[in-house]
């Protein structure tokens, strides 16, 4: 089983680049982030027509995240459990295959003090406790998503400039460790090792030619999914196409 995770930054712009990739890539299930658009104009039937169905929930503009997948889709829920039908579309879980597959979209933060960086750290304390709430580390479960957090300095381009700046913050840092301790492996840490590779460049000064990069996208797994990894990889191929995404997918195989 091939399991993606992307953020296309905006699924409409991006349509082509992701009809292309899906055909080439063949994955079987890919959790999208930063949709940028409502329900009612999400390209289900596009995708369909593609071979996957897909499960959503999106708001204009900003945010949104879906799961697309050849495979049947169950369980979805949609946001976390205190979220109301005002909060940010940043969650979608569903099951797939046995596997509890939870694709996020977590907060950017803003800037360091600020009203949205006090929001990013709540949210990850949220989510921690979603899982203590709802699943069950003996189970296949799969976190994925553009987390906004470089967790090591090997996910820094150049952590010395990096230290104490919003993406890899110390209290940042450990928010996610903290989710990261409720029993996931890093799965590309577990497959890679050190080697230092990105998944995000940022669009200006030339940051992707530099490669001048954070890996913010992340693929993370309980032990018992571990143990069923055969690759882990970042797919910075569609970075070099004409006006991409500014993060590239990452991709998972399980045997």
């Amino acid at each position: 089983m091939k399991i993606a995770t992307w953020n296309v930054n905006s699924i409409n712009v991006r349509m082509p680049q992701l009809l292309a990739w899906l055909d080439a890539a063949k994955p079987d299930i890919v959790c999208l982030q930063e949709t940028k658009v409502v329900d009612a104009n999400f390209p289900e039937l596009e995708l369909k027509a593609a071979g996957y169905d897909s499960a959503f929930t999106g708001q204009k503009s900003y945010n949104g995240v879906a799961i697309l997948s050849r495979l049947p889709i169950e369980d979805v829920q949609l946001n976390l459990p205190d979220d109301d039908a005002e909060s940010q579309k940043r969650l979608i879980a569903a099951t797939i295959d046995g596997i509890r597959i939870v694709n996020t979209y977590i907060p950017n933060g803003s800037e360091l003090g600020s009203d949205k960086y006090a929001f990013k750290l709540d949210w990850l304390m949220r989510l921690r406790r979603f899982f203590d709430a709802t699943c069950s580390k003996e189970n296949d479960v799969l976190l994925c998503g553009d987390f906004n957090v470089a967790i090591e300095p090997a996910d820094v381009w150049n952590p010395a400039a990096w230290e104490g700046k919003i993406h890899f913050s110390k209290p940042e840092r450990a928010a996610i460790t903290f989710v990261k301790q409720w029993g996931f492996r890093d799965l590309f840490r577990e497959l890679n090792g050190d080697v230092r590779e990105f998944s995000w460049w940022d669009y200006r000064a030339g940051a992707f030619q530099h490669d001048h990069g954070l890996r913010i996208d992340h693929i993370w797994t309980s032990q018992k999914l571990t143990s069923r990894a055969a690759a882990c990889r970042i797919d910075r191929s569609t970075r070099t196409l004409d006006k991409p995404s500014d993060h590239a997918p990452v991709i998972a195989e399980f045997n």
